[in-house]
């Protein structure tokens, strides 16, 4: 079942990897998963000498589809449970796959997605209530057991969401609303079936996750996950706790999460995140953040932060503004968190801290005391050359994690595209390059870097341009879709990233 072992990666001491979540998997099943086509790019990583593979968060999308605004920051996103291992499992025969969505196989089309899964689950749901196999039922039972503290208190808040016909909790009967200890007891009788059914989910997903991982492993690779700072308000955390959250006593939030207003936007940003009670998260020992590095550290060897500026002072905006500009600086934990981490889960915490945006020297000195490594995304640096945070030839530590560019940039290729004649310019002096596959210049700036990681999203490594971003910061819909074929990864393709990565020592 779970893993909470890590393999360490003994050579080389500089690593290379690449950054894709698995729903841009190939799959015949609408959206990618953890079967077949997860094995095969690890087999593409090992064989081209890659160490890393870096995910989005993996937990249960809500509106948007968004993996940052997930409805629990410890259960997984069914979504990306196999069919074809379903099929394997005998919770699934190949007559019930039929029917999957079709359209773009390089676009995830969540509504069609959902309704189709949501089926194939419902028949393995079925399937496993006459099942003879008595492991498998005896695995589940201890699952249930091992996970209770976040599993019971999920999958009664996805059992309400169902009851109440997807509605947000906030809208809830009162006494659900409230749930109180006699409430959730209450409901989790009425709604007995419907709560195995989540927890049956979510062991589907340990058990196919657990499995690639462990093949992971075997192919000495390690796997970077990530988690955003905030939580959702419509979250089973704000739900369950919500005692540790800057909400009313109705869970309606008094303050919420953005940033101020800055060369990019005049308004600020304003995500609308319920903000946390530090003092209240103190007062346990900061238990729920335990809890919740431990649990994604039994799903992932490294964990990147979202926004780990807010540790040491969040934005913080009256819930009544409609836009970021009228909040204020106010001061996170520090290092108390992380202190409060390090005596429970160990001194050594495989952190990456994401630290772009507002940077103070402040934040730079808690990232530093830590020891977490940050992040530099080279497309930063090109376009401002004077800025020494983020071009290659200022960097004056290992200790860092480069990117050619992440989730929320546009790839390599169209960000080139899009840029004026002087910043084209620079780059294809400072790589000694024509600019035509630009994105396969820049995995090279970064592999040759002093960086001890180097990461580069998948599209960077197949030249695609605009139409295949994974997300555009501040647009609500159609994000989060992209997919590439399995022959993407051409044999030439593998050939040039694996004589790249030897020539850079990583």
């Amino acid at each position: 079942m779970e893993t909470t072992e890590r393999k360490p990666v003994t050579k080389p001491s500089r690593f290379s990897g690449i950054l894709v979540h698995p729903t841009s998997f190939p799959s015949p099943y609408g959206i990618g998963d953890l079967g077949p086509a997860a094995r095969d790019f690890i087999d593409f990583l090992a064989r081209t000498g890659q160490h890393l593979w870096q995910v989005l968060p993996l937990g249960p999308t809500g509106f948007g589809d968004s993996p940052y605004q997930s409805f629990s920051s410890f259960a997984g996103q069914p979504l990306l449970i196999s069919p074809d291992l379903l099929v394997e499992a005998g919770l699934l025969t190949k007559e019930d796959l039929a029917g999957a969505p079709e359209g773009d196989p390089r676009r995830v089309d969540y509504g069609a997605v959902i309704g189709y899964k949501n089926g194939l689950f419902r028949k393995a749901y079925d399937a496993f209530a006459h099942t003879p196999d008595k492991t498998m039922i005896e695995d589940f039972n201890t699952f249930c057991v091992k996970q209770r503290e976040w599993l019971d208190d999920y999958a009664l808040f996805m059992a309400g969401k169902d009851a109440h016909e997807g509605r947000c909790w906030l809208d809830w009967e009162d006494d659900l609303r409230t749930a109180s200890p006699a409430a959730k007891a209450a409901w989790t009788k009425k709604l007995a079936d419907s709560v195995r059914y989540y927890k049956f989910l979510q062991f589907l997903f340990q058990v196919q996750w657990d499995a690639l991982r462990a093949y992971a492993h075997e192919n000495e690779v390690e796997i970077i996950g990530d988690i955003p700072i905030f939580v959702s308000t419509d979250s089973c955390d704000i739900w369950a706790d919500r005692d540790l959250f800057q909400v009313d006593t109705k869970g309606y939030p008094t303050s919420v999460a953005g940033v101020p207003p800055d060369y990019f936007s005049a308004t600020g940003q304003l995500w609308g995140n319920p903000l946390y009670d530090w003092d209240k998260h103190e007062a346990t020992g900061f238990t729920w953040w335990i809890r919740r590095i431990r649990r994604q550290l039994t799903l992932v060897d490294h964990l990147r932060i979202d926004h780990f500026r807010g540790f040491e002072a969040y934005w913080s905006v009256p819930a009544d503004e409609e836009t970021a500009m009228n909040g204020a600086w106010v001061k996170g934990p520090g290092d108390k968190l992380f202190r409060a981490l390090s005596r429970v889960l160990g001194s050594d915490l495989p952190i990456l801290a994401e630290d772009l945006g507002l940077i103070t020297p402040e934040v730079e000195a808690l990232r530093d005391s830590l020891g977490f490594p940050g992040m530099k995304v080279l497309q930063f640096g090109f376009e401002n050359m004077e800025d020494d945070n983020y071009i290659p030839h200022f960097y004056t530590t290992p200790n860092c994690v480069c990117y050619t560019g992440t989730h929320d940039n546009d790839t390599v290729m169209g960000w080139y595209a899009s840029q004026p004649e002087e910043v084209r310019d620079r780059v294809r002096r400072y790589g000694n390059t024509d600019g035509n596959m630009v994105s396969l210049d820049f995995i090279r700036f970064a592999m040759a870097s002093i960086a001890r990681f180097c990461i580069f999203p998948i599209q960077d490594l197949l030249l695609m341009g605009s139409d295949a971003r994974m997300n555009r910061p501040g647009e609500a819909c159609a994000n989060w879709s992209f997919r590439y074929l399995a022959q993407d990864l051409t044999q030439d393709r593998a050939d040039w990233l694996a004589a790249t990565t030897k020539l850079f020592g990583r």
